[in-house]
């Protein structure tokens, strides 16, 4: 692909050549080599924080208005839209993401369309506000009056690191709204899928930020991670990816109290009430074709009544069984692979541990038949005994559905919330009181009853081990802003 061997960062305004270990990218629909070059040093990224840093303490960019900055942006945004259709090309390529899958739409068109929409967003939140103090406290102890202002400021230094299911989309709610607020940045893409963060850096040479502003670090290791959540002068570390992974951000970054933004794993539940049953047959579906279940926010853990479950079970089977396993640039294909073989091994592991605890495969479990080369599973539905077992425990990144029987709806709520993840919940019910009554109860960070919504408007993070912060919506934005109280009299 065009320019994808020429550099594998962008530091203090240049296109920087790699010194460290070769990144070898693999499309996994057919393991053949789409990019190889080599990645950035230890030593390159060292050379990243510190201009990111003296950048951010020269002021050029944090003393900007907001309302200044954002005409950067504006050009920024713009020069990422233009480059909309290389986006989609390396989704296919280094993702495996199918181009008929809807998650394509999460690949390009909606965070390019985010993009736009965070600028008018933050600009409408004031950077001042009123704390609102009693009045018998406005008076002061000689008499006069007294002020309590809330000051919203940049951070510093922004660390951002991108997952490999929605590179481009989970990079880009770290780069546009940490850079709006002032702050200075190095993204460090996941080295499975590095080639769309390339465009972040094409467009900030072509938008024209000023040097050091956006930097980008692409390497083959870890080194550079771990400088990227150690080293002092970062200040906010913001992270998609597993939570065993963001559990040792969260380690690293403890020494200098950096902030964090951990947007991590779930296993999240979908309770069917007695009334709505039979839509479960699609949403088991949706599960394995999103991009081969790759989306911590899936619904996998499917809650129904224990006497609907043998009949449910036979008409999901039947329509899992039509799903056109291929590669992702096949425009027919609506299954494509897992990002790697350690990705496929993890899904055969997942079944191996629910099976030797009483589930059923119902259909799937396995490498599908006939396929010599890429990263496929077949789609697959696991019978859980109950919750306990490790299908319904355990977080799993591959097309796996686990079908659980409750009682009543008491005993689905506490199934529900029988979990180390609070990511994402579920609630389908044609008694739209009765859904919502059931919604309100799942311990979740965003919980969708009867409807799902992704907006730049709505905050998006997670409870438990799936993460700490939020992402998208005011309090996703205030989190790359620095809070100080005001006192004047």
């Amino acid at each position: 692909m065009e320019g994808v061997l020429d550099y594998a960062g962008y530091i203090d305004g240049a296109f920087v050549k790699g010194a460290g270990a070769i990144l070898t990218v693999e499309n996994p629909s057919d393991e053949s080599i789409v990019a190889s070059f080599p990645g950035l040093s230890a030593e390159q990224t060292q050379d990243a924080i510190r201009v990111a840093r003296a950048a951010f303490d020269s002021g050029a960019w944090s003393d900007l208005s907001m309302a200044e900055r954002a005409v950067y942006l504006r050009r920024y945004t713009q020069a990422l839209a233009s480059r909309a259709d290389r986006l989609i090309e390396y989704a296919v390529a280094e993702g495996g993401c199918p181009r008929s899958s809807s998650v394509m739409y999460a690949q390009a068109a909606t965070p390019l369309r985010q993009a736009e929409e965070i600028i008018d967003l933050f600009l409408s939140l004031p950077e001042f506000e009123d704390n609102h103090l009693p009045l018998s406290e406005r008076i002061g102890p000689m008499g006069g009056t007294v002020q309590s202002i809330r000051r919203y400021t940049p951070i510093g230094v922004v660390t951002g690191i991108a997952a490999n299911n929605v590179p481009f989309y989970t990079a880009m709610w770290k780069v546009i709204p940490a850079l709006l607020a002032g702050n200075t940045v190095i993204l460090r893409p996941n080295p499975l899928t590095p080639l769309s963060a390339i465009i972040f850096a094409e467009a900030a040479e072509e938008a024209g930020l000023p040097k050091g502003v956006f930097n980008l670090v692409i390497e083959a290791g870890l080194e550079g991670a771990t400088l990227l959540t150690t080293d002092p002068a970062i200040d906010l570390v913001a992270f998609t990816g597993s939570s065993a992974v963001g559990a040792a951000v969260m380690a690293q970054a403890a020494p200098t109290m950096k902030r964090l933004q951990l947007e991590l794993g779930g296993h999240s539940a979908q309770i069917f009430l007695p009334d709505s049953v039979d839509k479960a047959v699609a949403q088991a579906r949706i599960i394995c074709v999103s991009h081969a279940g790759q989306g911590c926010a899936l619904g996998k853990r499917i809650f129904v009544p224990e006497d609907q479950k043998a009949a449910l079970l036979e008409k999901i089977a039947a329509d899992i069984a039509t799903i056109r396993i291929g590669v992702a640039d096949d425009p027919q294909t609506q299954l494509g692979p897992v990002i790697s073989a350690g990705q496929r091994a993890a899904c055969e592991r997942h079944v191996q541990r629910a099976v030797d605890a009483g589930a059923r495969v119902v259909i799937g479990g396995k490498r599908p038949d006939g396929i010599d080369k890429g990263y496929f599973f077949e789609p697959t539905i696991l019978d859980l005994p109950d919750n306990s077992n490790p299908g319904g425990q355990d977080e799993i990144f591959g097309p796996i559905a686990a079908i659980i029987g409750y009682r009543d709806l008491d005993h689905a709520v506490q199934m529900a919330n029988d979990s180390r993840y609070g990511l994402s919940g579920y609630v389908h019910g044609v008694d739209k009181k009765a859904a919502l009554a059931v919604g309100l109860r799942i311990k979740s960070g965003t919980v969708h009853v009867n409807a799902v919504l992704s907006s730049s408007h709505a905050s998006f993070g997670g409870q438990r081990l799936s993460g700490l912060g939020r992402e998208r919506g005011a309090d996703g934005l205030r989190t790359y802003q620095q809070l100080s109280c005001l006192t004047i009299g």
